[in-house]
């Protein structure tokens, strides 16, 4: 419904940002990293996701397309709530929180608040088995096939392109971003910043 709110940081207050439009204020649930992106009377954009359940209607936002993706791809794990969620992606950035469930750092995901052992275990394990069945989580919110990302990561590039697909990049625009980019001299984290700065840009 919606894709994303465009105002003025009417209130901001833990996980929650509220952004007046056009006189109307849409509370957002959300991350310490977004909120540390704006700033009270200053204008902001939220890119969200609309929850509709049986006990309520609940509106997230998110700084950035790549945190919105993360969090879909979050609650898309069984047993991972929308509080969890938020959590998670409070305890790091989305690259770096792609790049720990690829590659297995439990200990990265159960910095969060509220976030054990077990609900780790099955973020690593649910996200790594989509990406070996070669599907995301589209924007909204459906998943659906075709990253191309089907063995388990052994190398940087592979490890990027697997991070990116988490972050629901499709393969093409992976390559894209990850041509030119200097695969041996760069860490891991690095490659994964810097595809990320070029599909933001482009």
């Amino acid at each position: 419904m919606f894709y994303y709110l465009n105002g003025t940081v009417a209130h901001i207050e833990p996980f929650l940002a509220v952004i007046d439009c056009g006189g109307v204020g849409y509370a957002c649930r959300t991350t310490s990293c977004t909120l540390s992106a704006l700033k009270k009377g200053d204008r902001g954009k939220l890119f969200t996701h609309l929850s509709v359940k049986e006990d309520g209607v609940d509106l997230y936002g998110f700084a950035t397309a790549e945190e919105l993706r993360l969090f879909q791809q979050l609650i898309s794990v069984s047993g991972v709530g929308p509080k969890a969620a938020l959590s998670i992606l409070s305890s790091s950035t989305p690259a770096n929180l792609a790049l720990s469930i690829i590659t297995g750092d439990e200990k990265a995901l159960t910095c969060a608040p509220g976030v054990g052992k077990k609900i780790a275990q099955r973020v690593i394990l649910e996200l790594k088995d989509k990406l070996a069945k070669g599907q995301t989580i589209s924007a909204s919110g459906e998943s659906y096939g075709g990253t191309g990302v089907t063995v388990i990561p052994e190398n940087k590039l592979s490890e990027a392109t697997a991070a990116l697909a988490v972050l629901g990049y499709s393969q093409g625009e992976i390559n894209l971003a990850l041509k030119g980019i200097d695969l041996e001299g760069l860490s891991l984290e690095q490659i994964i910043k810097e595809a990320l700065k070029k599909m933001m840009k482009g």
